[in-house]
């Protein structure tokens, strides 16, 4: 990595815990809850909430507790009272499947609702929750996007191959095995090379993919940062400690 770009990368700590670090010349806090917050554009994004995600597993006869949705709402409510940002951007998959709208309580669409008063919401599509973005907006506020410009960065819900200034992407659910209280455990984390930047899965119910898989490593020629999710404090790990 070139000098410059390594500059990028030095990360300052955030009040709330998370780091400070610039993606393609942009200032960018990634959050503790896993969410990145442009204080410049005043735009809150998170990626792959995957909302009913358990009453999919529960129609298919495996049943996980029906909490997923309003956990993850709760997490980005709090987000969303901390910073009180003009725009929020979901960069995709924030439904799990084609009828998770239908199967989303009335109570949690109604919370949505509230929070996008006064607010650019933003739903950018992704394979998920494609066909289930085309009539969103029946049941929901907002609107519905493919990708969007923000600055000198592109959102976007996959990663794209080759050279990508400036992208910010999901889609991955990228995950780091790190080790805390005497064992290993995996936990989301942010990827970047200063160039673009990978989102960790917001979604209470999401699993996650190595870091070191050729999906995500692939994306970076020179070495990234990785950016791991803590309990009150994001930690900023070399490439070369993953293991």
């Amino acid at each position: 990595m070139n000098a410059t770009l390594r500059q990028t990368l030095v990360p300052f700590r955030h009040p709330c815990g998370g780091l400070k670090v610039r993606v393609a010349g942009e200032a960018c806090v990634l959050r503790c809850s896993g969410a990145l917050w442009l204080a410049d554009h005043r735009t809150l994004i998170a990626s792959d909430l995957h909302l009913e995600k358990g009453s999919a597993f529960a129609a298919r006869g495996q049943m996980l507790p029906p909490y997923d949705s309003p956990a993850t709402l709760a997490k980005l409510e709090a987000e969303i009272e901390a910073l009180d940002p003009a725009c929020i951007v979901l960069l995709g998959d924030s439904f799990h499947d084609s009828k998770a709208i239908g199967r989303l309580p009335k109570e949690d669409r109604d919370r949505v609702a509230r929070l996008a008063v006064g607010r650019d919401w933003v739903w950018l599509e992704g394979n998920h929750d494609l066909v289930a973005l085309e009539g969103a907006l029946d049941a929901l506020p907002g609107r519905v996007v493919t990708t969007m410009a923000l600055g000198a960065l592109t959102l976007i819900h996959k990663p794209q191959p080759g050279e990508a200034l400036g992208e910010i992407a999901g889609h991955l659910h990228p995950a780091a095995r790190v080790a805390a209280y005497g064992r290993g455990v995996r936990r989301p984390c942010f990827v970047t090379d200063g160039r673009r930047l990978l989102m960790p899965a917001f979604g209470a119910f999401t699993g996650g993919l190595d870091v070191r898989d050729v999906a995500v490593a692939g994306l970076f020629e020179d070495a990234p940062m990785v950016a791991v999710l803590g309990r009150d404090k994001v930690h900023a790990l070399a490439w070369e400690s993953m293991r």
